[in-house]
């Protein structure tokens, strides 16, 4: 096979090696499922030193129309033309039908979940809404998500979604299948592949329902009430807790202190403006040397880009963890409290983006910022009083604990906007301020 790979991956919203200098990619294991499908595992080796797996199906035919056909189509071996494969709907039934009937195909493997139905002749309509993987819904029913980078490994996101389903948590999208490969020929550890889970149809993004709310706070003066809609996403998270905890078990463990102080001279380097408060952030977590905190399985990346309401509530998605993070450090137990705190701070941008976005940071509008900031405060409230309601445990009792996590999200937040967004850094900024000046 002599697809142009190298040239094609960079185009890819998934593609995760944009800041480094491609050497090759070069197929390591090539698996005909049909006639015209290959499933392809790819190694990218880049000038660093650095290298990665990716997974890619090539579908061998015309290339597709619409979307498909700028990114899609990676080129030509000989008389064939070979396209990405998730743009067909034919190749998407053709996967979904392999684990239905829990095939093997050569290297790999496919299950269902015990007592699952599969959409088999639903329509199938390959998702525009991810960055770092690639989904495909069928009909009404399911969605079909291909890991795009595999590791080796136990996959958390297939984990924790198996062992919640199986206690009948009601809070989380009911796992129907996975596949799965062997990392090399010598076998050792296998690397998830994808995973099918049951599809939330008319479901809403909790960012996007947050986000209508503040913009209508920021452009009139709405005072349309998300304070019920916290309180039960509170819930939902403290149930989806008990469920692990109860599952997997805790433990007690120190304050990850020398984790957390790393993180800050990472960010550090990379966000200036941090330096000023380095000093104060580092002397907030060094009094937590002593605190021991209990921990479990957590869903470990929780905002509000990560839940979705449905009409009977809420549901928590994309349990993978950390993005960038080693496997072993994602499966790690963490607190509970990482979780509360991704979500305060998801509030905090909610609100708060849209001044950015506006202009309006700085202006002078006061009346403005503190409508803002009344809602950031009332929704964070919400959140924990529902939280505090099932577990039986406040967030806010661990006060200390929770800003301590909640800077550490900040702190990497700053990072990021530094590298990504830098029109955005006053968010996490004025955050870690607040959060020193309690």
């Amino acid at each position: 096979m002599t697809l142009p790979f190298g040239d094609w991956l960079p185009r890819q919203r998934w593609y995760a090696g944009r800041t480094r200098h491609l050497v090759s990619a070069e197929p390591a294991a090539v698996t005909p499922l049909s006639d015209t499908v290959d499933h392809v595992l790819l190694d990218v080796a880049y000038t660093d030193g650095t290298a990665e797996r990716y997974q890619v199906l090539v579908r061998w035919g015309a290339a597709p129309g619409g979307e498909g056909e700028q990114l899609g189509v990676i080129g030509s071996d000989g008389n064939r033309t070979g396209y990405d494969a998730m743009y067909d709907p034919q190749a998407a039934g053709h996967l979904l039908a392999l684990i239905d009937q829990s095939a093997s195909v050569g290297p790999l493997t496919f299950g269902k979940e015990p007592g699952a139905v599969l959409p088999l002749n639903a329509e199938a309509k390959i998702s525009g809404a991810e960055q770092s993987n690639t989904s495909v819904i069928f009909g009404r029913d399911a969605i079909l998500k291909v890991f795009r980078r595999v590791t080796p490994g136990i996959n958390p996101d297939i984990e924790l979604n198996r062992v919640l389903a199986r206690a009948g948590n009601p809070h989380v999208a009911t796992l129907l299948g996975s596949f799965e490969a062997p990392w090399n020929e010598a076998g050792g550890q296998d690397c998830a592949l994808g995973m099918v889970t049951a599809f939330a149809a008319g479901s809403t993004e909790g960012w996007d329902m947050a986000t209508a709310r503040t913009r209508a706070l920021v452009a009139g003066g709405g005072t349309d009430d998300f304070t019920g809609e916290s309180r039960q996403l509170g819930e939902a998270v403290a149930s989806v807790h008990a469920t692990l905890a109860d599952a997997l078990g805790v433990e007690t463990v120190p304050f990850p202190v020398d984790t957390v102080l790393e993180r800050l001279r990472t960010a550090t380097a990379a966000a200036p403006a941090l330096a000023p408060h380095a000093p104060l952030i580092e002397e907030r977590y060094r009094k937590l040397a002593d605190e021991t905190i209990p921990v479990h399985r957590v869903h470990g990346d929780l905002h509000l880009g990560q839940v979705l309401r449905t009409q009977a509530g809420w549901l928590l998605i994309d349990f993978e963890g950390e993005p960038g993070q080693p496997l072993d450090e994602r499966r790690r137990p963490d607190s509970p409290l990482r979780d509360v705190a991704g979500v305060l701070r998801s509030y905090e941008y909610a609100g708060y983006q849209q001044l950015v976005d506006r202009q309006d940071e700085g202006s002078g509008d006061a009346t403005l910022a503190t409508r803002v900031r009344d809602w950031v405060q009332a929704n964070s409230a919400a959140f924990c009083d529902g939280y505090a309601a099932v577990s039986g445990t406040d967030p806010r009792a661990a006060a200390q604990v929770l800003a301590a996590y909640e800077l550490d999200k900040a702190v990497y937040e700053a990072a990021y906007e530094a590298r990504f967004r830098p029109s955005w850094l006053p968010i996490p900024m004025r955050s870690i301020e607040r959060i020193l000046s309690a």
